[in-house]
């Protein structure tokens, strides 16, 4: 056998990418599967969403929680798969001009808004640094766990819409959040599989959450609360 064929054989077989470029291997040997593991992930977090304030919410948080840290350091996927690198700076500047213009849009889209009447919910200082916190949090989830295993399932072209229609259906039953989700969870996929980041990602999710909760009333947005937590709120 030539030796460049002996070489590109060798490189097949320790990078499957060169097969398929931009879709990534099953990197899970034995089980639970990639697809068991996306499951079990997306029902505790449901779990999390939609059990009381209590024990049973905490235990079904930490273990969503444990779930997927296990998962994480259990997979080869490495931190440029994960998006967990320094971005570069085409990433951070397209990525959060693309926050910026969709953070725009908002206002204009209250001014046909109709039953849009009301207060909305100002966030206090502490409360918005804790939703920035939580926003990367949340791409880490959406992208770093659920994104990279649809594409090693669906390939990229797909893991970007399903991805998103997750992201979608965990805000449900507010309708408000839910729309915005599925929009802003194409742009984060989309952005995510280009640029392979989760940082501004996760500063775009930020800006784009507290201007939403600054320009919708609070009557339709249950201080962006989900789950059980938004059929029982009271304000």
């Amino acid at each position: 056998m030539p030796e460049a064929s002996k070489s590109f054989s060798a490189e097949v077989l320790t990078n499957p990418r060169v097969v398929e470029k931009g879709r990534f291997p099953l990197s899970c040997t034995g089980p639970p599967s990639i697809g068991l593991q996306l499951i079990v992930a997306y029902g505790l977090i449901e779990a999390a969403l939609w059990t009381p304030v209590g024990w049973p919410n905490a235990f079904c948080i930490v273990l969503a929680a444990l779930w997927i840290v296990w998962a994480v350091r259990r997979d080869r996927f490495t931190a440029r798969d994960m998006g967990i690198a320094v971005p570069t700076a085409s990433a951070s500047v397209w990525v959060l001009l693309g926050g910026v213009v969709l953070a725009v849009a908002l206002p204009l889209v209250t001014l046909v808004w109709r039953n849009n009447s009301g207060p909305t919910h100002v966030m206090p200082v502490n409360q918005a640094l804790l939703y920035i916190v939580w926003s990367f949090l949340q791409q880490f989830i959406l992208q770093s766990f659920f994104f990279v295993r649809l594409e090693s399932l669906l390939g990229g072209k797909w893991a970007v819409p399903v991805a998103a229609a997750l992201f979608g259906t965990v805000h449900l039953p507010s309708a408000l959040l839910t729309v915005a989700s599925l929009i802003g969870g194409l742009f984060f996929c989309a952005m995510f599989r280009r640029y392979r980041n989760i940082f501004p990602l996760g500063m775009a999710h930020a800006l784009l959450g507290l201007m939403l909760a600054a320009c919708f009333s609070d009557a339709l947005l249950h201080h962006m609360r989900v789950g059980l937590g938004y059929v029982r709120f009271h304000p």
